[in-house]
């Protein structure tokens, strides 16, 4: 039996606060606005289950606003347990009928319950942000993969998982990659991302990063955004890689890369983009100054190794909110911020609407094209097909009001030939 009219979040009375802060950020995504117009008259999703794992944030009520709008029956919960928006998850049950699960600081078993609580739903197609959702199908919802049309996955981490399935043949439906779109990634990941983790740092700790010391692990889209907006800012940004290209790309960018044993010395705040696992170990940790803040932007809370600090640490504290302080065995101090989960969403309100329309208007447009497709898509991991990107980009300049130059007939023509020199 599908999940209907069913929710675990916060408290209802926090309603009306949501409903104005969606109205605010659905100013400011005017591509998934029109979309989610021509939703509500075509019905493209009309009859299908939806269990989406996304942050629940005010931009991701107008995403799951607009597949409602599409016919579609949506059940939402949290793909981090720090970065649900109370008032938001409130509103989307009180004001707009929309199954939630989620609560702002939820433990780790709650946390689950309420992927299962999504799975319950008994999804065709599912939407993640960290592939949780799909973890759970594969581990042990075997029996329902059969009845999944498709998924759409949000993450560079999530996207990895889904590809290590598909070459292992274990992939249990056509995956949709939107992290793959380039309206997604190179605006979302490097904008979206480079502006909302400055943000959270700052909202956590106050201080003044002019004259700092800034490291970035990782210069993916996500950190580039990072270490750009920390150099506009007025700090000394660091970068650290293990990809020689990247590595080199940051170093043409004027960025100064090294070895995070190195810049482990030297650094006053860290911010981990990676994707991976234990990018500042212990031995990064041992080397650190006193007074040193570090986070993380990536999806999991794995890429800094907290238990390492913990057993470092000789006494801890909570010194703000978001902010614990680990007094190590000679009295230095190390400042971990949001318990190193994903710190523009756990500190700050994640990344900025205009952003996100694009990032969510390749959702929407990915869903309607999984389920128009769903006959011939087979169990692979797809880029966001080119239009769906060239569509968005065109949406969102015409919502701008920037006007582009299109080719000539002769233009073209000259640019498809092969015969036509100099």
């Amino acid at each position: 039996m599908a999940t209907t009219k069913r929710y675990d979040v916060k408290d209802l009375a926090l309603s009306a606060e949501g409903v104005r802060r969606i109205a605010w950020a659905d100013r400011q995504m005017p591509v998934l606005a029109a979309i989610r117009e021509r939703f509500e008259s075509e019905q493209p999703l009309a009859g299908h289950r939806i269990a989406a794992c996304l942050h629940v944030t005010t931009e991701t009520a107008n995403l799951a606003r607009t597949l409602k709008a599409g016919g579609a029956d949506v059940v939402l919960c949290a793909s981090n347990p720090l970065s649900t928006q109370d008032d938001v998850a409130a509103a989307l049950v009180d004001e707009y009928d929309i199954s939630v699960f989620a609560i702002k600081g939820e433990d780790n078993d709650t946390y689950y319950q309420h992927i299962e609580a999504a799975v319950d739903h008994k999804p065709q197609i599912t939407m993640d942000d960290g592939a949780d959702v799909i973890g759970v199908l594969h581990a042990h919802r075997r029996e329902q993969l059969v009845d999944v049309i498709a998924g759409t996955e949000e993450t560079t981490t999530g996207v990895i998982r889904l590809r290590a399935l598909e070459r292992d043949g274990a992939l249990g439906f056509p995956i949709i990659a939107v992290n793959e779109a380039k309206t997604k990634h190179l605006f979302d990941n490097r904008y979206g991302t480079g502006q909302s983790t400055i943000d959270g740092i700052i909202r956590a700790t106050n201080v003044l990063l002019a004259g700092s010391t800034f490291v970035v692990a990782g210069y993916g889209w996500c950190g580039r955004g990072v270490a750009t907006r920390a150099k506009g800012l007025g700090a000394h940004v660091v970068v650290t890689e293990v990809d020689p290209l990247k590595a080199l790309e940051a170093t043409m960018d004027g960025f100064q890369v090294m070895t995070m044993e190195r810049a482990a010395q030297v650094g006053d705040i860290f911010v981990t983009a990676t994707g991976d696992k234990s990018v500042i170990a212990r031995r990064h940790l041992e080397e650190m100054k006193d007074g040193a803040i570090v986070a993380n932007t990536g999806h999991f809370n794995v890429e800094i190794d907290i238990p390492a600090l913990r057993q470092l640490a000789s006494e801890t504290r909570e010194a703000r909110q978001f902010v614990e302080e680990f007094t190590l065995a000679d009295g230095r101090r190390i400042y971990l911020l949001a318990d190193g989960r994903l710190v523009n969403l756990s500190a700050a309100e994640g990344h900025p609407a205009q952003v996100m329309d694009m990032s969510f208007a390749n959702q929407a447009l990915s869903v309607e094209f999984a389920i128009d497709h769903a006959g011939e898509l087979e169990r692979k991991v797809y880029n966001v097909p080119e239009e769906i990107d060239r569509e968005i980009a065109r949406l969102k300049l015409a919502t701008m009001g920037v006007e582009i130059d299109t080719l000539t007939e002769e233009q073209a023509k000259y640019l498809a030939s092969w015969d036509e020199g100099t």
